[in-house]
C-alpha cells in the first residue's frame, strides 16, 4: 500500500494555514473587548490550540508507524499530557499581571471545538483505523 501523506500530517497541512488568521481574530476580539491583556491572552490561547493539534498529529503519526498498541498509549497518554500542559501553562501565565484567564479560556475552548469539528468532517465516512498503515514485518 502506497500513500502520499499520513492522515495526521494531512490534517495539520490543512489546518495550519488557518492558525495565523485565527490568532489575529482572537487577539482582535480580545483587544476590542478588554484591551491589550485580553488580546495577548486570546492570541496565546490560539497558539496553544495550534501547538496541541500539531503535537497530537505528529505523536499519533509516529505511533502509527510503530504499532497499534503504541497508537492507543500515545492517544490516551498524549491527551493527559496535553491537558496537564494546558493547566500548567494557564497557572504560570496567570502570574503575569496582564494575563486574562477568562480571555484565554474563552478563546481556547471554541477554537478546540472548531478543530475537532473540522477533524471529524475531514475524516467523515472513514474509520480512523482505515487511515493508518502498519508495514508488514518480515
Amino acid at each position: 500500500m502506497t500513500r502520499t501523506a499520513e492522515p495526521e500530517h494531512e490534517l495539520v497541512r490543512r489546518l495550519l494555514p488557518f492558525s495565523v488568521p485565527a490568532i489575529a481574530l482572537a487577539a482582535g476580539v480580545g483587544a476590542a473587548i478588554g484591551g491589550s491583556g485580553p488580546a495577548w491572552s486570546s492570541g496565546i490561547a490560539i497558539v496553544a490550540v495550534t501547538v496541541n493539534v500539531v503535537a497530537h498529529a505528529f505523536s499519533i503519526a509516529w505511533a502509527a508507524r510503530t504499532s497499534p498498541l503504541l497508537v492507543m498509549a500515545v492517544g490516551l497518554g498524549g491527551y493527559v499530557v496535553r491537558i496537564a500542559a494546558f493547566t500548567v501553562a494557564l497557572l504560570l501565565l496567570d502570574r503575569l499581571p496582564w494575563f486574562s484567564p477568562l480571555a484565554f479560556v474563552t478563546a481556547f475552548a471554541p477554537a478546540t471545538v472548531v478543530v475537532l469539528v473540522i477533524e471529524m468532517k475531514l475524516l467523515a465516512g472513514r474509520m480512523q483505523v482505515d487511515l493508518w498503515y502498519f508495514p508488514e514485518r518480515s
